[in-house]
């Protein structure tokens, strides 16, 4: 059993996987990124890494899949993205609250941080 507080460290790790549904570029990455600099907890951290690569990994198949709709190509890929960006992020809120001694990995990104 670890030293921190269970109910801090859900919240602070709801937090960063829910900064995702915020619509402003910077606020959505700012939250985990802040969390990240302020939090001593390393599951927090951990999950505030995972919620800024899952960021940056959506930002750029965003913009790649974008540019390749110009020519029809990524029509289904941004389908594939979107559904991405609806369902990863719950998926690691309902992991945050019922393990929270352990940080959810998203699936199929870069690890940037």
């Amino acid at each position: 059993m670890s030293n921190y507080d269970s109910d801090k460290r859900k919240l602070l790790s709801v937090l960063c996987h829910g900064s995702v549904f915020l619509n402003s570029l910077i606020i959505g990455a700012g939250v985990p990124l802040a969390i990240l600099i302020v939090s001593d907890d390393p599951v927090v951290k951990t999950s505030a890494k995972e919620s800024l690569n899952f960021h940056f990994n959506m930002w750029l198949y965003w913009a790649i899949f974008g540019a390749l709709a110009w020519i029809l190509i990524g029509l289904p890929f941004l389908a594939l993205v979107a559904i991405a960006n609806l369902i990863l992020p719950i998926v690691a809120i309902l992991s945050s609250l019922t393990k929270p001694d352990e940080s959810y990995r998203y699936p199929f990104i870069f690890r940037i941080l």
